[in-house]
């Protein structure tokens, strides 16, 4: 495969911001791709105080940009140390995080975003929704870091899960490369309309791109997908999922699917997904 050869990473003073840039600059090494990470929080809307003798510290969240600006600088210096690749570090510089990192993934192969953290009051200056909003608003395939948990360092055991939509479809094409370098793939797909004229053979089109050992799981039933899905992931020690990411924005008003929900909300491995 040649067509990967832009990652963007998203960059913030949480955490995992580290683990994000270390994983996409390990993946992008097999293509040589650019590797992109992009500072991006909410600025605050306080007005910035001056400081001297006499003059009270500058409230917490005033200076949280600047703190985690420099979390980000020191996590972005040592994975280009660490890594010896060639990284380009962008910043937001206060703009609209989610409509500006937006405009930058269209423009990028692969994505790299972390879970949100409820715990974690780093995260306070990142909106709750820019997850979804980053994959639905730019379409761009999406690796979504869990905020919790050791990673592979490169997917080994893939679980793809299918039903015939242009998510599932986009999310596939995008994880081929991953997929055939695994050592492990398995498959589950959604309880569908069995009586189609001409069904989608998932595994005819894995098999193309010589992809052939593939077990398949018992399908899901509509009732509680969400939590069927990532019990598989479990059981079968998985370390990516594959899937579509399922909703629509309008008026920024985000609506998600409920299997969607559930897996950002609960997902304690990598999803590679799509809309």
């Amino acid at each position: 495969m040649t067509g990967l050869q832009s990652f963007l990473v998203h960059l913030d003073g949480t955490r995992r911001a580290e683990t994000r840039l270390d994983l996409a600059l390990r993946l992008a090494l097999p293509w040589r791709a650019r590797v992109s990470a992009l500072f991006a929080v909410e600025r605050s809307h306080l007005p910035l105080l001056p400081v001297g003798p006499g003059i009270p510290p500058l409230p917490p969240d005033v200076r949280a940009e600047a703190e985690h600006r420099r979390h980000a600088l020191a996590v972005y210096d040592q994975a280009c140390v660490v890594s010896g690749q060639p990284c380009e570090w962008l910043d937001a510089d206060g703009a609209p995080v989610i409509e500006t990192f937006t405009q930058r993934a269209l423009l990028a192969d692969l994505v790299f975003l972390g879970q949100r953290d409820p715990d974690d009051l780093e995260s306070s200056d990142v909106p709750g929704d820019f997850v979804e909003s980053v994959v639905i608003g730019s379409g761009r395939p999406t690796w979504v870091i869990p905020h919790t948990g050791e990673l592979a360092r490169t997917p080994d055991n893939i679980l793809l899960a299918w039903k015939p939509t242009r998510e599932c479809a986009r999310a596939l094409a995008a994880a081929i490369p991953f997929l055939q370098n695994a050592h492990h793939v398995h498959l589950v797909e959604e309880d569908g309309d069995e009586t189609q004229p001409l069904p989608v053979k998932v595994r005819d089109y894995l098999h193309l791109y010589g992809i052939d050992r593939v077990h398949e799981h018992a399908r899901l039933t509509p009732e509680d997908a969400g939590e069927q899905l990532l019990s598989i992931a479990s059981d079968c020690d998985a370390d990516l999922l594959v899937m579509g990411c399922y909703g629509h924005s309008r008026a920024r008003e985000l609506l998600l699917g409920g299997v969607t929900r559930t897996v950002l909300d609960a997902m304690t491995l990598p999803v590679l997904m799509a809309h």
